[in-house]
């Protein structure tokens, strides 16, 4: 998701009970008989949910499903994006993965399901999935089966600081590119940070060489890409070199390659207490920039990734995804049952009203009252194309090897052409 990740990769939704976070992973999923003396199923349900206000929600409502199921326990099992990918890798590799999970979809979800993990879904769900807002099932469809529910939808787009872009004589956020490295040489001429990127995890950065590719290129060419194991063409090239542009600006706060994410002094901070200009992020930044900093208030907003000159995307495509959950093959009738639970309108609408998600129940909808959230909302609307996350998209490893090459030409270690050149190395190794 990368964190995603939405942290994609994601998403950086969240939840957890107290007391249970990394100590709980020696007792990894998918290897109790769920049952107990007294009757009760346990269930063990992995997130990606550690930030406030969502990990509070989240937790509030696994107590309210166990109030409505006494019979049910939920285990609660939550990791930050990375953390979370490298233990799922694990699991894989062991055959066990938890009862209920979380799932960005794409490639990383088909190998689950071709590696004959995964619970298809499509007739133990068809009585509350069918109402779902098409776009964020999507993800989850393969081979027009339904793999995964959906709990959020969203995009990529940058979120910034209304103020310093006043300071800096920004009046209008930049629809095009050089429009965009303009206003970023006006922020740093009047000595504001433009940009903030958690250069220590590297699906931060993916996001930008990927929405340059698909303004380049067109959206539909950056699956095409992938499924004919070749980057090399001019458009992604191009996608490096425009992003070369950027990093020759020197745009990022100080001390940008060892920041995390959601950290104290990470990108979403940075942005969230007036330190840098704008982020490259998801839907979920909001929250996310008040959990770990003060967060913007009224001098927040939102622009889509703008148009590159002269190349075949356009502004109305989107890339982004949503959080999903998925369920074990063979998982009970309870874990079923919590999928129902969190894909109700009243589930749906605690979480746009308390953690800013976007709805995927139509009639949740009317809750939206942020309106940035409402700018996603509509964009989303309006698309005329979707890519799904790059890192959740592809096959894992050639996913993160988008987001380390990506990283590397940040770093200054690799340049556009080679930043092609092993993303498609890595897709042939995976034929």
């Amino acid at each position: 998701m990368g964190d995603p990740g939405l942290s994609r990769r994601g998403f950086l939704a969240a939840s957890a009970a107290a007391g249970v976070g990394v100590t709980a992973l020696s007792g990894c999923g998918g290897d109790s008989d769920g049952g107990s003396s007294d009757g009760t199923t346990t269930i063990e349900w992995w997130n990606i949910s550690t930030t406030e206000p969502t990990k509070s929600v989240w937790a509030a409502l696994a107590k309210k499903f166990e109030a409505q199921n006494p019979k049910v326990k939920l285990k609660i099992v939550q990791l930050e994006n990375d953390a979370y990918k490298s233990k799922m890798t694990a699991l894989i590799a062991s055959g066990k993965l938890p009862d209920i999970f979380h799932t960005w979809g794409g490639g990383v979800l088909k190998q689950q399901v071709d590696a004959g993990l995964v619970e298809d879904l499509t007739d133990r769900t068809k009585d509350f999935a069918d109402g779902l807002l098409p776009v964020a099932k999507e993800p989850y469809l393969l081979d027009e089966k339904v793999y995964g529910i959906p709990f959020d939808i969203g995009m990529v787009g940058f979120w910034y600081n209304k103020a310093l872009f006043k300071d800096a004589g920004i009046t209008e956020p930049p629809t095009t590119w050089s429009g965009f490295l303009d206003a970023v040489r006006k922020l740093k001429a009047k000595g504001i940070t433009p940009l903030a990127l958690a250069g220590k995890e590297t699906w931060t950065g993916m996001y930008y060489w990927a929405y340059l590719a698909m303004r380049t290129a067109g959206a539909a060419a950056v699956q095409k890409a992938y499924d004919d194991k070749d980057f090399t063409g001019d458009p992604f090239v191009q996608a490096g070199q425009h992003l070369q542009e950027l990093v020759d600006l020197q745009p990022f706060q100080k001390g940008f390659l060892g920041a995390a994410y959601s950290s104290p002094t990470g990108q979403g901070a940075t942005v969230g207490n007036g330190k840098a200009a704008m982020e490259l992020m998801g839907q979920w930044a909001p929250v996310v920039q008040a959990d770990v900093g003060k967060g913007l208030g009224d001098d927040l907003g939102f622009f889509p990734f703008p148009a590159v000159d002269g190349g075949k995307g356009t502004i109305t495509e989107v890339f982004g995804g949503g959080g999903g959950h998925a369920l074990r093959s063979g998982a009970p009738q309870e874990a079923v049952d919590f999928l129902k639970f969190f894909a109700s309108e009243a589930t749906d609408l605690e979480l746009v009203k308390k953690t800013g998600a976007l709805p995927v129940v139509p009639a949740a909808e009317s809750a939206i009252t942020d309106p940035n959230i409402k700018a996603v909302q509509a964009q989303l609307k309006g698309a005329t194309g979707f890519q799904l996350y790059l890192d959740q998209a592809y096959a894992p490893a050639v996913g993160q090897e988008v987001n380390d090459s990506v990283g590397a030409l940040i770093a200054g270690s690799k340049s556009p052409q080679q930043v092609t050149e092993s993303i498609t190395k890595t897709a042939k190794e995976e034929q």
